[in-house]
């Protein structure tokens, strides 16, 4: 089961949170065929943006991490509710690039270093919290602590991991956020840098042991006295329905609606996020045409 737990030191300012994504990355991978270092780039960025969206607060609140570079894997996107639930998809899935001297898969290259990384944090307010930031190495993890460091002014440490198995299933994903609160000394800092050296890259050692996420919190943040504050279950989750395609069928405006009805005489929709097809027939579209389309029964 893929989940969520947050954590704060009792003895020092400091706060963690880790996650445990198997799951939700292989599911994406099925949904967007994705080659694995691909599955790796969105994997790491799922698992960012749900952290990202369970630090949220108020209902409805959701966070949207999109990235930008100039690697063949072009633009991709994360959207991730209160509740950490996340989805996503990736430009260009079929990448295909050699592995880096060290055997790691080359997530960076497959990203980009040239590009930015913007985080949209929709509040349930007038305007969204709009922040972005270059990007450091497209390796995710980096350009994630690097957002908080510019954006937030929060000194952060992320790891993120995706292992790919020989069959290009996923076999382990997680990471973890650790963020010094106001007030940390110096001391803090170097004892959370060395914390974390010694832990090591997530997947080198930490997923193929196949540790839950408490347990990679407790290795990441060895030497602190923690508290367990939450821990649930987190999912690829979409949340799109028959009535926002319809939404969006109309928002084309009733002359592109109406050579949609005349050229092809019915409409397939497939979501971006999800696997999910939408079919309307011509009498289906002709009453979205007219306004009087019947309420959203599903598919």
């Amino acid at each position: 089961m893929d989940e969520i737990v947050r954590v704060i030191a009792k003895d020092a300012p400091v706060k963690a949170m880790a996650i445990t994504g198997r799951d939700l990355v292989e599911r994406a991978r099925q949904i967007h065929r994705s080659l694995p270092v691909v599955t790796a780039a969105l994997g790491r960025s799922l698992m960012a943006c749900s952290m990202m969206g369970d630090q949220l607060k108020g209902e409805g609140a959701s966070v949207t991490l999109r990235i930008k570079g100039d690697g063949p894997m072009g633009s991709l996107t994360a959207v991730a509710d209160m509740e950490g639930n996340v989805r996503g998809f990736v430009q260009n899935p079929a990448v295909l690039l050699p592995l880096k001297p060290n055997g790691k898969l080359n997530v960076g290259g497959a990203v980009g270093t040239e590009g930015t990384l913007t985080v949209i944090k929709d509040l349930e307010m007038k305007e969204p919290y709009v922040g972005m930031v270059p990007l450091v190495s497209g390796e995710i993890a980096e350009d994630i602590t690097a957002y908080f460091a510019v954006s937030e002014q929060i000194p952060s440490a992320c790891a993120l991991g995706v292992l790919v198995d020989t069959d290009q299933s996923v076999l382990r994903a997680g990471g973890y956020l650790i963020q010094l609160l106001p007030g940390a000394s110096e001391e803090v800092v170097e004892k959370v840098e060395a914390a974390v050296a010694a832990l090591g890259p997530v997947t080198s050692a930490l997923l193929e042991e196949g540790m839950n996420a408490e347990e990679l919190l407790r290795r990441a943040l060895s030497g602190f006295e923690l508290e367990t504050l939450e821990r649930h279950k987190v999912e690829y989750k979409c949340y799109c329905s028959r009535q926002r395609v319809k939404n969006a069928l109309v928002s084309m405006g009733p002359q592109e609606l109406r050579s949609l009805i005349e050229e092809q005489g019915q409409a397939e929709l497939t979501c971006q996020f999800c696997d999910a097809v939408y079919r309307f027939q011509r009498e289906e579209l002709e009453e979205l045409l007219q306004g009087e389309g019947p309420g959203d029964k599903g598919e």
